[in-house]
């Protein structure tokens, strides 16, 4: 099950049935399980003490991904900065939702084992981002 929870921050995830559908979908497409994963988000200044107290980073980031995942089921908590995420839309020059989805299917992806620690993995990454993102238009405008 995938859960959704604000902390700090107000951020109203839009159509949270779709997203859920959508990001067990991504699960699924890779031959896993959906365990529980919690989408989390905070403001800046609590993920960034999150990122320095657990990951030990002195710097802002838009998603901090823990990773619980096992041999039966895909699961963790992802930890979403909504200020980095405006911030992204803005510079990125898409809507908020659409950086938002961008941010969650990322940490999915780290769940389902990609890293993007490399130029390479990166772009990897960013490649599989965005084929996720397609699937989401696609199930959005059903």
């Amino acid at each position: 099950m995938i859960y959704f929870s604000d902390l700090d921050a107000s951020c109203r995830i839009k159509n949270r049935k779709v997203v859920r559908r959508w990001l067990s979908q991504i699960i699924s497409l890779k031959g896993k399980k959906l365990g529980e994963i919690s989408i989390v988000v905070c403001s800046d200044e609590y993920l960034l003490d999150i990122n320095k107290k657990y990951l030990n980073h002195n710097y802002y980031t838009d998603i901090i991904t823990f990773d619980y995942t096992d041999d039966i089921a895909v699961g963790g908590d992802l930890m979403i900065s909504y200020d980095r995420v405006k911030e992204n839309a803005k510079q990125e020059g898409v809507l908020i939702q659409q950086e938002l989805n961008r941010v969650m299917v990322h940490g999915v992806l780290h769940l389902l084992g990609l890293k993007d620690k490399t130029k390479e993995e990166a772009k990897k990454m960013r490649s599989a981002e965005d084929e996720a993102l397609k699937m989401f238009h696609v199930e959005h405008c059903k």
